[in-house]
């Protein structure tokens, strides 16, 4: 499936965009369950991915018209803490990127709120350890976790936290197109695939360094490296990873890089993809996500 090539510009989602998605959205979830309910963070202190309101409006429209989850969407910490993070069943980090070279957003909030001026660096420090535990705590403790794009970089620099996603932001060559297959077409969170030939689209190819480089999770997507325009000459070091899946304590994460522009959300194969995916996360839809 070949996307139409993306804009170089990114504008805000319009009522005929979000009409358009919902279009190709699957109707009904993969598995039929309960509601679950969905916390996505859409916060970002560095780089402004323009794909994040989009994304927003993806889970929206995802979990309204397949009826598998509702949506809360926010940019306060404060819903990132244990007593808040309580009420949901899957966090969704939207692209959630600090600042460079620290990488960590809770500081990078912290410091620039203006409701937390009187806060000391330690308290600030604190808190900051605080809100990571809670999040390592969510998902150990048996709840979803569903990371995209860019999402990693909230705390990049963090060993426990790209462990449990699989692995931490190293670098990206320039948007070009970029061909993304299926590792194992019988796997069922790529039976939105078909079985079918690559995914190409425009996107930020990403590479992951740091825990990734032990792989320990269920690879989904892979991208071909093979006549990509790298300057810096890494990305064909070692096979690239563009979604997996991987357990972590008694909870699941779904890591999903595509993408980083709104053309490749109305396709109706990756609409479907995402949501099986996010179903995996919530504990609805079993496979195996053991590392090969």
């Amino acid at each position: 499936e070949t996307l139409p090539y993306a804009q170089t510009e990114i504008v805000p989602p319009t009522p005929e965009w979000i009409a358009k998605v919902r279009a190709q959205a699957p109707e009904k979830p993969t598995v039929a369950a309960e509601s679950r309910r969905f916390l996505v963070f859409s916060l970002r202190t560095g780089f402004d991915h323009k794909v994040m309101p989009h994304v927003d409006a993806v889970f929206r429209v995802l979990g309204e018209k397949s009826g598998a989850f509702t949506t809360k969407v926010s940019v306060d910490i404060e819903d990132l803490t244990p007593e808040s993070l309580s009420r949901f069943d899957v966090l969704v980090l939207n692209n959630s990127c600090s600042k460079s070279p620290r990488r960590n957003l809770f500081l990078d909030e912290l410091e620039s709120n203006p409701k937390y001026a009187d806060l000391t660096d330690a308290q600030r420090q604190a808190r900051s350890d605080a809100l990571e535990q809670s999040l390592l705590d969510f998902v150990s403790q048996g709840k979803g976790l569903v990371a995209i794009h860019g999402a990693p970089v909230l705390l990049n620099n963090s060993p426990r936290f790209t462990e449990m996603i699989g692995g931490a932001f190293d670098y990206h060559p320039a948007n070009q197109a970029v061909t993304v297959r299926t590792v194992d077409a019988k796997h069922p969170l790529v039976a939105a695939f078909q079985g079918k030939g690559p995914f190409i689209h425009r996107d930020e190819p990403y590479c992951f360094k740091g825990a990734y480089e032990r792989l320990d999770f269920r690879p989904l997507l892979q991208m071909d490296v093979e006549g990509l325009k790298d300057p810096r000459g890494r990305a064909a070091a070692m096979v690239r990873y563009v979604s997996w899946i991987r357990p972590h304590g008694d909870g699941r994460v779904f890591y999903c890089s595509p993408s980083h522009f709104p053309e490749s959300y109305e396709s109706a194969t990756l609409l479907r993809f995402l949501l099986d995916g996010v179903q995996y996360a919530a504990g609805d839809l079993a496979c195996d996500d053991s590392t090969p």
